[in-house]
């Protein structure tokens, strides 16, 4: 696999991590804006949104690559990881704790499996003669 195919699948895949981050916070500043509903009643939700969004993430990264899914998928993994520790050390100053770092390694963990299941299911399609 070329450098520059694994660089644009990997960005695909960050790409769509974050769109979906973006509209699932919106859905969820609404629902917590012009409902009574608490934001702690909604924690394990968002946590299920946020693994949703990294495994998709990871499938699109899996169907652009269309070979070694755990790489490219656990590339994409860390490369959200990055992104996520650069904008909180140089924007808010502070270190992952620990429960953080255990997230963040799911993170990757998750990003992987999209990714295999992407290569698997959208990168194999019968080739023509």
């Amino acid at each position: 696999m070329e450098s520059k195919n694994l660089g644009k699948a990997v960005l695909y895949g960050v790409i769509a991590i974050f769109l979906l981050a973006i509209v699932s916070s919106f859905i969820f500043s609404l629902l917590l804006r012009f409902t009574s509903v608490q934001e702690s009643s909604l924690q394990y939700v968002m946590t299920s949104i946020s693994f949703l969004s990294i495994f998709i993430g990871g499938f699109v990264t899996g169907g652009n690559g269309k070979q070694k899914g755990w790489l490219i998928g656990g590339a994409t993994g860390l490369t959200y990881t990055i992104i996520i520790f650069l904008f909180q050390f140089l924007g808010y100053d502070s270190l992952f704790s620990f429960e953080q770092i255990i997230y963040h390694i799911c993170y990757v963990l998750t990003a992987m499996m999209g990714g295999i299941l992407g290569v698997n299911i959208v990168g194999n399609s019968p080739k023509s003669a």
